[in-house]
């Protein structure tokens, strides 16, 4: 079996590739997941197995995600400038102009036995990489990050308006992204 420590290093390319998700700048990703590796190494005793090693440094690695973009504050790298302020044809596709769906949205069977899928994730994972960037970075500061959108508002300067106009795109593309790449796949 492997030592804490080898354990650890090897979910560093994990915690890497979620950094870069979030904040969209390597040199932040690596140093947030270094400070994340440190705190876990200097710590050992802290994480008392009440938990898989991955989510506890993940958790760790959600506050030194949250620390980097308070402490960058509005610098803001490699969000692309996009049509995205404008109207999304998503909307119009999915719904139809009295607000209902368009079409009923595909069964998507068993939620739960969906979700304790590993490879459910790394689908997800990938859908979320699609999204452009600036809706990808607030997805993840709402959703994976937990934060409010309050503090999100705050820290992009952002409207309320805005912010929900965001994410419920994103989650639209998202939600296409699952049905065509994994619930589609399994009834296909």
């Amino acid at each position: 079996m492997n030592s804490f420590e080898e354990q650890i290093v090897a979910l560093r390319d994990y915690l890497l590739k979620f950094a870069r998700l979030q904040l969209r700048n390597d040199a932040w990703a690596e140093d947030a997941v270094s400070d994340t590796l440190l705190a876990a190494l200097s710590k050992p005793q802290s994480f008392g197995n009440r938990s898989q090693l991955k989510t506890w440094l993940v958790g760790i690695l959600k506050h030194k995600l949250i620390d980097a973009l308070r402490h960058h504050g509005r610098e803001v790298s490699g969000l692309e400038t996009s049509s995205d302020d404008g109207e999304d044809p998503l909307d119009y596709i999915a719904f139809k102009t009295d607000g209902h769906f368009s079409e009923a949205p595909a069964d998507w069977g068993n939620p739960e036995e969906q979700l304790r899928s590993q490879q459910f994730f790394q689908v997800l994972e990938a859908c979320t990489t699609q999204l452009p960037a600036n809706q990808g970075r607030l997805f993840l500061m709402r959703e994976w990050l937990e934060l409010s959108s309050e503090e999100i508002c705050k820290e992009l300067a952002l409207t309320p308006t805005n912010l929900y106009v965001q994410l419920h795109r994103a989650r639209l593309r998202l939600r296409a992204c699952l049905e065509l790449n994994w619930f589609m796949k399994g009834s296909a």
